[in-house]
């Protein structure tokens, strides 16, 4: 079943190689979609159709499910046409064994061979394939839950063991149903009241797969990609020669480039690193290996750190979970000696850990090891598959947490590490969820360098649209008005006249101006009693008097204030 298809893409590979052209598979097979609507428009359309009355919360959750559902079979390994043989007839089986090959070559081996173009498997199949897998991916899927259940949080457990099996049950309605109007290419249905537009467009996309790849075209107009894909070419290719501008300029300016205007936080800190100033290491002790002197030492070394610094903290605690076993301590050294660090406990069973101290000694604040000290233990959880953070911080924390990404909004739900984190009294619960698609030591430069590539298109955009027309001077020749479409240029900006015909446009239009002052006017009344009526606009009521401040009018050549404002507004 799959040697054959393995064998043409090796072959189809090796050519491209040596042709140094893109990979296209060719053949019999057709072009992506196969079929409309796609399963992830079908359970879309499934959710909107089924759980519309449902409460917020109830129809939130099955929001959920589905998008756990598609999630599954988007990462599903489907069976071979040779295991499936003795559940199908001949017919079914043929049908199957097409679909596989273009699985096999769309969607499978591109997730692991990135020169292949990559489709979900929900967005370019459709109602044939799910029937054809739904009954044995949900049987698996079941008995997967089932065997993990002791490993879940008891929020998950009840959803994937309770609700699950519902949904999947409503959906195999559905799926093998002949009258079902989920398939119906023409289906529409609104979104539940409690849904908002943003939320709405975003859960849309969620459903349907999420992430951003080529398949997510697939509706367009063949002309559509074909402008999208030269416009990205040409948008390639400028920011490759403005990214060559940028390192150029860099070169030129030597030490200056060091330090530029309103550098990182932590730019100095990395420097330091480069240069081997500073060093990370992640240290803790151990009650059954043998601990390096140098790691004991520097682990009595934060733990003065941490005392000095956290002066509310007693020492007897802080030496307690400095030397514990399960803590561990990033440690910042500088000339040998630790200098700050960060003592967490991980519980990856639970996805998180807790930040239990953070402190650099006073002498070196200010100099962005904080940040950079944060930054290298975001990308050492990230390598250790744990993506969230969770603190109790103090009074005098709290904006140094806020400035690393953490937030008093939890994403996690308080089963998952209630009874595991220590409480602390007058403190701040804060967490932080980590993405493991970013390299958090060098965010801060690749933002940076991606707000200059932005900064240099958008001067480059401006030089090829700017056209600067001269000045109306019909007027002074005594014409009263002209054609708004008369004006040099304002056609090239996408203007349209109003869609009215000429000669209504002619007769309304004295009345359609009346009507449109009378709007603005209303529009305007309400925001200037708006800012009359606010708690600080006690300065701005009234004009200066010139008595209380002589100068005032010296230095202010425009004044303006609401008084004034309002006698305009009413001329």
């Amino acid at each position: 079943d799959t040697k054959q298809v393995y064998f043409y893409l090796f072959k189809l590979l090796r050519r491209c190689i040596l042709q140094l052209s893109k990979p296209s598979v060719e053949g019999p097979l057709g072009n992506p979609p196969y079929e409309k609507p796609s399963i992830a428009k079908g359970v879309t359309n499934f959710v909107l159709f089924k759980f519309n009355h449902l409460p917020p919360k109830e129809w939130q959750m099955m929001y959920d499910l589905a998008k756990m559902f598609l999630h599954c079979l988007n990462h599903w390994k489907l069976e071979t046409p040779t295991a499936r043989k003795q559940q199908m007839s001949t017919e079914e089986i043929s049908a199957y064994k097409v679909n596989y090959t273009r699985w096999l070559c769309y969607c499978h081996v591109p997730a692991f061979c990135d020169s292949l173009p990559h489709y979900d498997t929900t967005l370019i199949f459709g109602r044939s394939l799910l029937k054809s897998v739904f009954q044995t991916m949900r049987k698996q899927l079941l008995d997967k839950f089932r065997a993990e259940k002791d490993k879940m949080p008891p929020e998950k457990r009840t959803l994937v063991l309770t609700h699950f099996p519902r949904f999947l049950s409503l959906l195999e309605e559905e799926i093998y149903s002949n009258v079902s109007p989920i398939w119906d290419p023409e289906f529409k249905q609104n979104p539940p009241a409690h849904v908002s537009a943003g939320a709405g467009a975003m859960g849309e996309v969620a459903v349907t797969g999420g992430k951003k790849r080529p398949g997510d075209a697939l509706e367009e107009d063949s002309e559509d990609v074909k402008r999208r894909k030269y416009e990205d070419e040409n948008l390639e290719e400028a920011v490759a020669e403005i990214v060559g501008v940028i390192e150029d300029q860099n070169k030129a300016l030597g030490p200056q480039a060091m330090f530029p205007e309103h550098a990182p936080r932590d730019e100095a800190a990395k420097i330091e690193e480069r240069n081997k100033v500073i060093e990370f290491h992640c240290i803790a002790n151990s009650l059954t290996d043998r601990v390096p002197k140098q790691t004991m030492l520097w682990l009595i070394a934060l733990q003065n750190v941490f005392s000095h610094q956290l002066p509310r903290m007693p020492k007897e605690y802080i030496t307690r979970l400095v030397f514990d076993p399960k803590h561990k301590t990033l440690a910042l050294v500088k000339d040998g000696r630790p200098i700050g660090g960060i003592c967490f406990r991980m519980f990856p069973s639970q996805g998180f850990s807790e930040i239990v101290f953070c402190a650099v000694t006073s002498n070196e604040q200010v100099k962005g090891y904080g940040t950079h000290l944060m930054n290298h233990l975001k990308d050492y959880h990230i390598r250790n598959g744990v993506m969230h953070f969770l603190t109790f911080a103090d009074e005098f924390a709290v904006g140094y947490f806020k400035k690393q990404g953490f937030s008093k909004d939890l994403k996690l739900p308080k089963g998952v590490y209630g009874g595991y984190i220590k409480d602390y009294e007058g403190a701040t619960l804060m967490g932080c969820e980590l993405n493991p698609k970013i390299v958090y030591v060098e965010f801060t430069a690749v933002v940076r360098r991606q707000k200059e590539i932005l900064k240099k298109l958008v001067e480059r955009k401006q030089e090829q649209i700017r056209q600067v027309h001269p000045g109306l001077s019909c007027f002074r020749d005594g014409v009263r008005e002209i054609a708004v479409e008369s004006i040099p240029g304002i056609l090239e900006t996408g203007w349209e006249p109003p869609p009215q015909d000429k000669f209504r446009y002619k007769s309304t239009r004295n009345s359609d101006e009346k009507a449109d002052q009378e709007h603005l006017y209303n529009v305007l009344k309400t925001i200037l009693t708006a800012c009359r009526n606010h708690q600080s606009s006690w300065p701005f009521l009234n004009p200066v008097d010139r008595k209380a401040v002589p100068d005032y009018y010296e230095h202010i050549k425009f004044p303006m204030d609401m008084k004034t404002m309002a006698e305009r507004l009413k001329a």
